[in-house]
């Protein structure tokens, strides 16, 4: 029943839930702060004692440095014994059959049970430089890139002048030097030169490779040409390499592959891509040192750990419970603050539908926004109920008066009073035709309101229409004594369904001639507006009084209470109007004076006419 109070499982109320994920939040908190502690602490305690991962990593990136350098292991001795005195480890290098190559500790003492590492500068991923993640292949690797220093000296010089160029057009530019000893300008803040007018200081001379790079490109091309071939790729023509001065290519080094004229899919770009950095390789093997297993040691010592006294752990389970008791205790408190306006809303939802009860707003949060929007629904509920038995009576009272002559009349006949001649018959069938007229236009209400509404759109020449709908109302205007006219542009074209455009425009005449007095008249006109056709009927009647024009199309509305259904109309001619206008993607408006007649205006989306008609 509806004002009968449902009751909640404790397990399903807001406040146990909000309370249940508070304690759970507070306790992972508690849990995660000390692990959080522990491990810090842990963690620091390593570093004290060399064993922090950073260091490690530098080791192996000073190594792979030296390899990248250096085309054998000769001379890293050297290296070797300042990297422990650095970091206080015990540094080991061995070839892959454990050949020792460099130790900083005593002959004859034992290596770790395995490597830490294997220094390979052509296969590496802990390099932080840029390009060393992506291709594997150290940046610090230049080989047959290395540039001469009659090159260098001479792209210094073409660098120094497209400085100098950036600068008069107020850019600040700098200068870095690549691994291979090439320059390369760099603007902070990655300014775009063609913003500023400098496009004049890139000539592209700086951006040409030497003499030395373009041989050690032509022998990569060499290299790669029979894995693109054994992997279907040899498209038949050269295999252009070009150069990339910002050294950020994923290939590394500043070089990389140019696309074929048909090779745009990803698999044909990734086997290419892997064929080039093959052959990088290939090509850069000689000049770095071979392959070395890295050996990380500590002597005898055992790295420390931080473990927790008794005391330490009650002060840990102490704290954990008094954060969990506040944080219960508060989640308690913004909870019932929380709940008790969803339970306003519940109870007033519960309430008998007549009643429209509504809820006191006391927050300006989500809640209050709820409780806002629940007193709006609550007041158009209120009114859709009181439009719908406002137009039950009025649909009732439409009905009785034209039920009731005609059941009066069949009485009278069927007791013998009156007989049933042809003006009683006439006048029987004038009753029903204004019960089946109300009938009908309840039916099309109906219809457009469940969006059921069916138009058959059709090339229409507005001119035609307003003919149309005037030999109609033809008879009904000479009758009433008022002029009906037409004007139309002959270039307003509608493509609309034409029975439907005649109802709603002769509900308008009809409406015209029923509020214009004798030798009065009613204008209908069409002319286009843009890309829309607007349609217009005018009256030189009684006019709208400005109060009456928002309810011009209410359904059962009459500006004149007095009017009977039979002078009046049924009260359902406008709303109809509206919806087939909306129906048609149109708009219906009214506009008017007291005592200066009325305006209908129809504007609907036009069209082009007809081939044959332009």
């Amino acid at each position: 029943m509806p004002g009968k109070r449902r009751r909640i499982p404790l397990r399903k109320r807001l406040l146990v839930r909000l309370l249940s994920v508070s304690a759970l939040i507070a306790v992972c908190s508690v849990a995660a702060t000390a692990w959080l502690a522990v491990t810090t602490t842990t963690s620091a305690l390593k570093e004290e004692q060399g064993q922090d991962l950073a260091a490690d990593n530098s080791i192996l990136a000073r190594l792979s440095g030296y390899a990248a350098t250096h085309s054998d292991w000769t001379d890293v001795r050297r290296t070797v014994r300042q990297l422990a005195a650095e970091t206080g480890r015990r540094i080991a290098l061995t070839t892959a059959d454990r050949t020792l190559v460099a130790d900083s500790a005593p002959r004859g003492t034992p290596l770790p049970p395995r490597p830490a590492a294997t220094v390979d500068p052509l296969h590496t991923d802990t390099y932080s430089e840029t390009g060393a993640q992506l291709s594997g292949i150290d940046p610090r690797v230049v080989g047959p890139y290395r540039l001469p220093a009659k090159e260098r000296a001479q792209l210094d010089r073409l660098a120094a002048r497209r400085k100098q160029c950036y600068e008069r057009f107020g850019l600040q530019p700098d200068v870095v030097h690549t691994t291979s000893g090439r320059p390369v300008i760099t603007l902070p803040g990655g300014p775009d030169p063609a913003a500023y007018g400098a496009s004049v200081c890139e000539d592209g001379r700086l951006d040409t490779a030497t003499p030395t790079e373009r041989t050690a490109l032509t022998g990569l091309t060499g290299l790669t040409r029979p894995c693109l071939k054994q992997a279907g790729l040899d498209l038949g023509g050269p295999l252009f390499l070009t150069f990339d001065p910002s050294g950020k290519d994923p290939f590394g080094g500043g070089y990389l592959a140019a696309k074929y004229a048909a090779a745009g899919r990803v698999k044909t770009a990734r086997a290419a891509e892997q064929c080039l950095l093959a052959a990088r390789r290939t090509q850069l093997e000689p000049y770095v040192a071979p392959v070395a297993d890295l050996f990380l040691g500590i002597g005898d010592q055992n790295p420390s750990r931080f473990d927790m006294s008794p005391a330490n752990k009650a002060k840990v389970i102490g704290a954990a419970g008094a954060v969990l008791a506040v944080t219960v205790a508060v989640t308690a408190l913004v909870a019932t603050r929380l709940v008790r306006p969803l339970r306003a809303l519940t109870e007033a939802a519960q309430q008998p539908p007549e009643l429209h009860v509504r809820v006191p707003v006391t927050t300006r949060d989500e809640t209050g926004i709820l409780a806002e929007a629940f007193n709006d629904l609550t007041e158009r509920r209120e009114r859709l109920e009181a439009q719908r038995k406002a137009m039950v009576s009025d649909i009732a009272h439409e009905l009785r008066s034209p039920l009731t002559n005609i059941r009066g009349w069949l009485e009278v006949v069927r007791d013998g009073v009156v007989e049933p001649d042809p003006p009683l018959l006439d006048s029987l069938h004038e009753e029903a035709l204004v019960l089946q007229r109300i009938i009908d236009d309840l039916q099309d209400l109906s219809a457009a309101d469940a969006g059921t509404l069916r138009l058959h759109r059709e090339p229409l020449r507005a001119g035609d229409l307003l003919e149309q709908v005037a030999a109609a109302h033809r008879v009904a205007a000479d009758a009433a004594g008022v002029a009906l006219r037409t004007e139309a542009d002959a270039t307003a074209w509608l493509d609309a369904d034409p029975v439907r455009m005649r109802q709603a425009l002769g509900n308008l005449v009809s409406n015209a001639l029923r509020h214009t007095p004798a030798d009065g008249t009613v204008t209908l006109a069409a002319r286009r507006d843009g890309a829309d056709v607007v349609l217009t009927v005018t009256d030189t009647g009684a006019g709208i009084a400005p109060e009456d024009l928002p309810h011009v199309f209410d359904r059962f509305w009459r500006a004149e209470k007095s009017r009977s259904r039979r002078t009046g109309g049924s009260g359902l001619g406008l709303p109809i109007v509206r919806h087939l206008l909306a129906a048609h993607a149109g708009t219906a408006e009214a506009a008017g004076e007291p005592g200066a007649g009325a305006v209908f205006t129809l504007r609907l989306p036009g069209r082009e006419p007809p081939r044959e008609d332009r």
